[in-house]
């Protein structure tokens, strides 16, 4: 970065900043607290611009503030930069923490260039987001509450024998029971409505999010994640647009190792460890590939009625990808599991070369559609 720029690191929250900020050419760095409004986000932008020599750097950690005040300041012609917090370094024997101080360390280490900057999203991308995130919080209270219903039975003697739960069978049986105390009765209603509330709430979502699945820009790219064994729809909506651009992705481990899928290593001199995945960067991709990878402990039937429908008026490269990962990820996940390997282990490691595979087709994708317009 040039000596001119003017940087300023903030450390956010929900009703003000903690801002320090750096002229070039001046020892001192300047401290001091904006309030979280447009009004003022602007004043002190305005402020900073007229008395900066040249360009102006802003930078934050990603949290509460999401990428609105990213886009208030850029839009008065300054550069601001997301930070991820899982990747600013730290040091282990600095023991004080407070926001005055957090801004500055995140001020040094912006002006030293060690700090990595998330991928931001546009304003329609975030919004489809957003509301694939609204589905799957919708489907984690309908489960959450189903399991306060059963325990609730449970303390007072009724149990289920007769087959799974949820199925038609087994809410006719739910309403059939009585309860000698009215109290009781008047707690399993009040359950049994809001987890009907929340079934109806997620079938909503589940068509919202379907038909943003058959719109521009997405139709295309989920139809190609939709030719891989295991992902259908819901599936393939969820990763594009938590991702979006694969494209920054050099190779598939930058991909494996953003969603946190690679192991953790703790080697020094003669003695190496490797340990869990590291867990870090996107949880909800990496939950929905370890959900798809599962799939792949079945035989692998490529001309089946299903697969064969979804892989309807699609490229004969994206299926050959797909047929490839399917046979590989079968014969790789019971490799696994003879040699030794838990399933869990195994099924973590299926997802991590589906990303790869994921990866593969997203680039070819890429590069065609270059030539196209070449």
């Amino acid at each position: 970065m040039s000596d001119c720029t003017t940087y300023i690191a903030m450390d956010t929250h929900k009703k003000e900043h903690k801002v320090a900020l750096h002229y070039p050419g001046d020892e001192q760095i300047v401290r001091f607290v904006v309030k979280n409004t447009a009004r003022d986000i602007k004043k002190m932008v305005t402020r900073v611009t007229r008395q900066a020599p040249a360009d102006v750097v802003f930078c934050y950690e990603a949290g509460v503030c999401g990428f609105t005040l990213k886009r208030r300041i850029e839009v008065l012609g300054c550069k601001c930069a997301v930070i991820a917090p899982s990747l600013t370094p730290i040091k282990p024997g600095d023991r004080v923490k407070t926001d005055r101080r957090d801004a500055t360390k995140l001020l040094a280490m912006l002006m030293a260039g060690l700090l990595t900057e998330v991928h931001a999203p546009d304003q329609k991308q975030e919004a489809a987001r957003e509301l694939t995130r609204c589905r799957q919080a919708a489907q984690e209270n309908l489960k959450r509450l189903r399991h306060q219903l059963l325990k609730f039975l449970t303390r007072h003697g009724y149990v289920y024998t007769d087959g799974e739960h949820w199925t038609q069978k087994h809410l006719r049986w739910l309403r059939s029971l009585e309860f000698e105390q009215p109290l009781l009765r008047d707690v399993f209603d009040s359950y049994f409505t809001e987890m009907q509330h929340c079934i109806q709430r997620l079938d909503s979502l589940d068509k919202q999010v379907e038909q943003l699945a058959q719109s521009e820009p997405y139709k295309e790219t989920v139809g190609l994640l939709r030719c891989f064994h295991g992902i259908d729809t819901l599936t393939a909506i969820g990763i594009i647009t938590e991702i979006f651009d694969f494209g920054r992705f050099s190779s598939p481990g930058e991909l494996m190792s953003y969603l946190g899928l690679t192991p953790s290593e703790s080697s020094s001199g003669e003695k190496q460890h490797k340990g869990p995945i590291t867990k870090t960067g996107n949880k909800r991709v990496r939950r929905l590939l370890i959900e798809a990878a599962w799939h792949y402990r079945h035989p692998y039937i490529a001309r089946s009625k299903v697969l064969r429908q979804r892989r309807k008026d699609q490229p004969q490269w994206v299926i050959d990808i797909a047929d490839r990962a399917g046979q590989r990820l079968r014969k790789r996940y019971w490799h696994l599991i003879n040699s030794g390997k838990i399933p869990c282990k195994a099924t973590v490691a299926i997802a991590r070369e589906l990303a790869g595979f994921i990866w593969s087709v997203f680039r070819e994708y890429q590069i065609r559609n270059q030539e196209k317009a070449a």
